[in-house]
C-alpha cells in the first residue's frame, strides 16, 4: 500500500498539531482544527476513525493547505 494508508484520525490530529494546527472543538467522533495563522489556512474536520481512507486523508491534507510531503514528514 501507499504512504498514506493506515492513518487513524488520532494520528492525523497529532501530525496537524505539529504543523501549527490547534483543536477548536470535538463533537462526537469528529475534531475541528484551525491553524494559528487562520488567514492562510482553512479549518479542517477530522473524523476519529481507526483508519481513514486514502481519498479522505488526501482531501484533509489539501484542505489544510499543505503538501503530502510536508504532512508525511510530521509523522
Amino acid at each position: 500500500m501507499g504512504e498514506l494508508s493506515g492513518w487513524s484520525g488520532k494520528d492525523v490530529v497529532r501530525a496537524l498539531e505539529r504543523l501549527g494546527y490547534v483543536v477548536l472543538r470535538q463533537r462526537g467522533s469528529h475534531v475541528r482544527m484551525r491553524h494559528v495563522d487562520a488567514a492562510r489556512h482553512k479549518s479542517v474536520t477530522i473524523p476519529l476513525h481507526r483508519e481513514l481512507k486514502i481519498g479522505l486523508l488526501r482531501q484533509i491534507i489539501s484542505d489544510a493547505g499543505i503538501s503530502v510531503k510536508d504532512f508525511l514528514q510530521q509523522s
